[in-house]
């Protein structure tokens, strides 16, 4: 199976700005992501970005990007873009989207990712965890998993939301927005535009369920530090320089 990964990275941020290009222990976040992608050994690693200051610092360090819209309305459609530029002899068969914001990522958890496309039926796969702490249940910003299992560490997506689900006595699952496309998924994904519940909710991933889309979810162990405030910033600095 001939794998791409994409890191898609872009300067605008309300809440950090300039984040990709943030320093952590002497190099940019957007480096840190490519290393610990590069340590999967998955497969090509490349950074899709729309700013040159990013490709310039990517580049620097040794690593590969390509330049891409700037008026891409989400990280799916800038991958899509990008595998095009990359790969006009569609020779890759495999998609893996890492959020440029995850600086920490535990290389392991993203080959987890390719485990559910062991079954052809699967055409999006993703990362879930399951949630101990008591405030997460209730946080719109933890999205949760809705999901039918399949294996012992394994669901078939039923949902994705902002709320707390399923009701009842058992876990709950938090998304871990890590994402793995088989081509043809990926380009019907991009094509089909934004749906009414994923509108809604926020959550891009519902528009391949309302599609008829089968996505499974890997569960792991651990979440990734997605870099969003500055105090996530400085709780990377103080893990990569320890």
């Amino acid at each position: 199976m001939s794998t791409l990964v994409l890191i898609p990275a872009r300067m605008a941020s309300t809440r950090l700005p300039g984040k990709p290009l943030a320093d952590i222990a002497g190099a940019p976040m957007i480096v840190h992501v490519a290393r610990r992608a590069a340590e999967t050994r998955l497969g090509r690693v490349v950074v899709a970005t729309d700013t040159a200051e990013i490709a310039d610092a990517v580049k620097a360090h040794g690593f590969e990007a390509v330049m891409t819209r700037a008026d891409h309305e989400s990280g799916s459609d800038r991958i899509f873009e990008a595998l095009t530029l990359l790969d006009p002899g569609r020779e890759v068969e495999t998609v893996v989207n890492i959020q440029g914001d995850l600086p920490t990522l535990d290389p392991g958890i993203v080959a987890a990712a390719l485990r559910p496309f062991e079954d052809g039926r699967v055409d999006i796969a993703t990362l879930g965890v399951e949630i101990v702490r008591e405030e997460e249940k209730t946080n719109p910003a933890v999205v949760k998993i809705v999901g039918s299992p399949v294996s012992p560490a394994r669901l078939r997506a039923l949902y994705f939301t902002r709320a707390t689900a399923p009701w009842g006595e058992g876990p709950l699952y938090h998304h871990v927005g890590l994402y793995a496309y088989r081509r043809a998924a990926l380009e019907r994904f991009v094509a089909l535009g934004p749906s009414p519940l994923e509108q809604r909710e926020k959550l891009e991933q519902l528009r391949a369920l309302e599609a008829g889309m089968r996505i499974d979810v890997e569960i792991v162990k651990s979440v990734p530090l997605g870099v969003d405030t500055p105090e996530d910033l400085e709780r990377a600095r103080t893990i990569l320089s320890s």
